[in-house]
């Protein structure tokens, strides 16, 4: 796909999303369309479901899942331990601290990925690190971790491996019976490194 496309594939629903959030008076934007396309391109933002389903699992204390999808659909359903802040409410002064961190790993999930990948452009484009995004959504998860399908008897050694690795975080999250443990047979993908933000030198002197 070409790269003018690519740009306005994500910077008009960007564009969208700004104005329907808050006018924002004290966050400049600190990354330019370029750099936005650039990160897009490479796809860094989406966090396989195995991952965050084995940072679940093992009670990792760095994950930190944020909803952005409606508070009606949120109290339906929601990810262990996920937040709620709904992409109206991203430049809420309240939230600042969930972002202005480099302890936790954001995670933004919606039903698909669109919603998410709005919240993750805005967070992003106001110099946020650790910011992903849950590949596929809910939707995929479903598939994936909730109710994964079991491959075809002509399938690789590795197809079962991760359906294996499948079955035993949903038996786990699920509260069942445990006969498989997420990691016996296959290590989830790596979950990415929590960058450090600079931070600023206090000016020498005094009065």
């Amino acid at each position: 796909m070409k790269p003018r496309l690519w740009l306005a594939l994500f910077i008009v629903p960007l564009g969208l999303i700004i104005a329907a959030v808050p006018q924002n008076t004290t966050h400049p934007y600190k990354l330019t369309p370029a750099q936005m396309l650039e990160e897009v391109n490479t796809r860094t933002q989406f966090i396989a479901p195995e991952t965050v389903a084995d940072m679940l699992v093992k009670k990792d204390p760095t994950l930190q899942l944020i909803d952005v999808r409606s508070l009606d659909e949120f109290e339906k359903f929601s990810l262990p331990g996920a937040i709620h802040i709904p992409i109206a409410d991203l430049l809420s002064e309240q939230h600042i601290e969930v972002f202005d961190q480099d302890v936790k790993m954001n995670v933004f999930y919606s039903n698909g990925t669109l919603n998410a990948n709005e919240a993750w452009m805005l967070t992003r484009q106001l110099g946020y690190n650790n910011i992903y995004v849950l590949e596929g959504g809910l939707n995929y998860w479903f598939d994936a971790i909730v109710n994964p399908q079991k491959p075809e008897s002509t399938s690789s050694d590795e197809e079962f491996a991760k359906y294996d690795f499948r079955m035993g975080a949903s038996q786990a999250l699920g509260g069942g019976t445990v006969t498989t443990q997420p990691s016996d047979n296959i290590a989830a993908p790596p979950k990415p490194v929590i960058r450090q933000t600079p931070k600023k030198k206090k000016a020498a002197g005094g009065c």
